[in-house]
């Protein structure tokens, strides 16, 4: 994978729900030049607090007892910049197929 091509589509780039990059959550998808597709969430850590809170009150998740997310990364902010950087950072340490979840069926969308 290090030395292949990727594109990286971004859920919150496309989806303007929350304006706040340190208090968001995201889905992540990367397709590499053998055109194998990742995907991961990408949750930063304010916005488990802002979910255990909401659970809290809503009563999900055992009344925010828990919280479970698959493939989920947790991270500083959700911005391009930071998600680009912990992706070569698991891809340089060759662990990048061991965080993110294979998904040939997901559709890959490309941001503008």
């Amino acid at each position: 994978m290090n030395n292949l091509k990727k594109k990286i589509w971004i859920e919150a780039e496309v989806v303007e729900e929350n304006n706040d990059p340190t208090d968001d959550n995201t889905d992540v998808i990367v397709k590499f030049s053998d055109n194998s597709k990742w995907v991961a969430s990408f949750f930063t850590f304010k916005n488990i607090e802002t979910i255990r809170r909401k659970n809290q009150e809503t009563g999900e998740s055992m009344n925010g007892l828990y919280y479970w997310g698959s493939d989920m990364i947790l991270i500083e902010n959700v911005t391009r910049e930071c998600i680009e950087r912990v992706i070569d950072g698991l891809i340089e340490r060759g662990i990048f197929d061991s965080v993110f979840r294979r998904c040939e069926d997901e559709p890959f969308i490309e941001s503008d």
